[in-house]
């Protein structure tokens, strides 16, 4: 080992750099289509052989480089993009740190031709790992750049052997494009592998241009069950598409967040997603979103990492309330009726029309307008005396579940237990007249109940075709969600501990307690700094009695100090609230009459969330009537 300091060679300075930038095929395309996208390119088209490993070429329609320019382009720490620091404060290019041309063409073979005219002469300069002199040459090309990358790591087999198989490296090619294609949707992309065309995405500015290239990127499934939002609120501007809870996913592999067009990955940003989706997703899965973020460059550093996956914000907490309350808000506005206003717009896929797309579920968030009892159909009045919208107390929430259980009791063995007889629900005299026609425009969202099937689903019939729903399911988010209004509307009710509760902490824990004590008060939590690592629990929740209070605390710490918010205290008496609702809520096999049916229909037309139960489980479908036409061939 030398023990005198020296300077290193450029060529390893430069394969040190290639280590954090140059990771595999897939990151020479991002950082080369960065390029492209930096200088104007509208076009890009990207060929590869062998995943990327043999062989990439990257060519873009761009302003070009200079002649004096193209030796230095493949410099170190050279770049156009930043001159002061007062540049980099506040970037707004995708590349700038002038490594990237130099790291990738220490460890490979890189030639790099372009012009600034429309002449077609230009000129190639070349450079191949080693010492990387480069060799400048006149060359025939259009406007624009063209780089191409043979033999990646042919100089550093230590590096080569670490790359996966073609069809692993491909498909993180392809994750590449796809992400880099949902930022730039005004740019024309083509990929070629092997000699193969790949995709072939065509640039558009119009919603129904967006609306086609998401689909083709992400599935026409995602864009039937999404819902396009757009808020502005305190110089923050969030749109973008997110898929309705009903189409989570075992897996995050269907998320796409951008800052100011740059893909990221941020801790801020995936908890306020986790906390927006906390009440309506299923429990192991993960939301669906292309969400796009804009704000003041100089309120991001985007300067945090090597490859700038990651960005710093400068008021994270303002970011995060924005963000949280903007999509908690979206899925709540989701209401049955709500339809898409743009829904004209809908892109043509695969010959789907722009109904059939967009699908009859899919939901403008308007702010929801409550349906009221129709004229002449007074079969919108409460569910049995219980009123299924009407607005609890706190006082009654322990009453009203209490009457709830003696009413819905579920059949044991064959008989149901606690209720009497009913008229059977299905009477052709008291429903036929109630079916809306096409000339009725008040005809409610969800229609009219017609009966119900095998005591689980109600059938209704609306101006679409047939409405079917999970009666359980969605008495279940009605009851639920009328319990945390009366329960955010009573406060929070706290009771003393004859015993106060001591806690052993940390120091930074403690001190953490004492500057965030208010979202403790805020929550019904009395809490008292006893030492300088011991804390005393003097009050909880009442809803809380009987819960682990003491890991509770420790959790809601912990999220303070690594995410500067929590939400544990909240969720904790809202999975109380749920499970009281649950048990509440009308029971499979309890036969209702169809003023009963329609009462729970119109109430669900009222109630947020209504598309999903507590547990994240969709409540109700719509069934065409083209495709019930499709079934039975007619007009064929």
């Amino acid at each position: 080992m030398p023990e005198h300091i020296q300077l290193l060679s450029p060529r390893l300075a430069n394969q040190i750099a290639a280590g954090e930038v140059v990771e595999r095929p897939a990151s020479v395309i991002k950082e080369l289509l960065e390029n492209s996208l930096d200088a104007g390119a509208t076009r890009l088209e990207v060929d590869l052989d062998a995943g990327g490993t043999k062989r990439i070429m990257v060519r873009d329609n761009g302003k070009g480089i200079e002649k004096e320019d193209l030796h230095l382009a493949l410099a170190r720490h050279a770049t156009s993009k930043i001159h002061a620091l007062e540049d980099l404060e506040a970037v707004a290019t995708l590349g700038f740190r002038g490594e990237a041309l130099a790291s990738i063409s220490s460890v490979a073979r890189l030639t790099l031709t372009s012009s600034r005219d429309d002449t077609g002469k230009g000129w190639v300069v070349s450079a191949e790992g080693r010492e990387m002199e480069t060799q400048l040459a006149p060359a025939a090309h259009p406007r624009g750049t063209t780089v191409e990358v043979r033999d990646l790591f042919f100089n550093t087999p230590a590096r080569r052997k670490f790359l996966r198989t073609e069809k692993t490296e491909f498909n993180r090619v392809d994750e590449t494009i796809k992400r880099l294609a949902l930022s730039r949707f005004d740019v024309s992309i083509s990929l070629r592998h092997n000699g193969k065309g790949v995709h072939n995405l065509r640039g558009g500015t119009s919603r129904a241009e967006k609306e086609r290239r998401v689909a083709q990127l992400c599935g026409p499934a995602f864009m039937q069950n999404a819902l396009h939002i757009e808020m502005e609120r305190s110089g923050l501007r969030l749109w973008g598409w997110v898929a309705q809870p009903a189409f989570s996913r075992s897996q995050a592999d269907l998320q796409f967040f951008y800052v100011n067009g740059r893909a990221i990955r941020d801790r801020v940003v995936s908890h306020a997603v986790r906390r927006a989706f906390a009440d309506v997703l299923y429990h192991g899965r993960h939301p669906a979103f292309v969400l796009y973020l804009e704000l003041d460059p100089a309120s991001v550093d985007v300067n945090v990492h090597p490859t700038k996956h990651e960005v710093r914000f400068r008021d994270s907490r303002l970011v995060h309330d924005f963000l949280f309350g903007s999509l908690h808000r979206a899925l709540a506005d989701v209401r049955p009726g709500q339809r898409d206003e743009q829904d004209e717009e809908a892109p043509q896929i695969s010959g789907v029309s722009a109904g059939e797309f967009a699908g009859q579920e899919r939901m403008a968030l308007a702010p929801a307008q409550s349906a009221s009892p129709q004229p002449g159909h007074p079969q919108t009045g409460g569910f049995a005396g219980q009123g299924f919208g009407a607005q609890t107390s706190p006082q009654r929430i322990q009453q009203q579940m209490q009457g709830y259980g003696e009413l819905h009791q579920p059949y044991m063995g064959g008989q149901e237990r606690g209720v009497q007889e009913v008229p059977a629900p299905v009477q052709s005299a008291s429903w036929a007249q109630e079916m809306p026609t096409e000339a009725d425009s008040e005809a409610p969202p969800l229609g009219f109940a017609i009966a119900q099937l095998h005591g689980i689903y109600i059938l209704s019939q609306n101006q679409h075709g047939m409405v079917v729903v999970d009666m359980h399911a969605a008495h279940e988010r009605i009851v639920y969600e009328n319990m945390k209004a009366a329960h955010a509307a009573g406060g929070i009710q706290a009771q003393p501990l004859l015993v106060p509760v001591s806690l052993a902490v940390s120091e930074r824990e403690a001190d953490c307690f004492e500057e965030r004590e208010e979202v403790f008060t805020s929550l019904g939590f009395v809490l008292q700094r006893a030492g300088p690592e011991t804390l005393m629990v003097r009050q909880v929740p009442t809803m809380l009695h009987g819960a682990p209070v003491e890991q509770l605390v420790r959790d809601v710490l912990s999220d303070l100090l690594a995410e500067g918010s929590s939400d544990r205290i909240g969720n904790q008496i809202n999975e109380i609230l749920s499970t009281m609702a649950c048990h509440g809520s009308v029971r499979a096999n309890r036969k209702l009459t169809i003023p009963e049916m329609n009462a729970l229909l119109r109430d669900m037309e009222r109630t947020e969330r209504s598309g999903q139960c507590n547990h994240g489980r969709p409540t109700w479908t719509q069934v065409k009537l083209s495709d019930m036409d499709k079934w039975f061939m007619r007009g064929q």
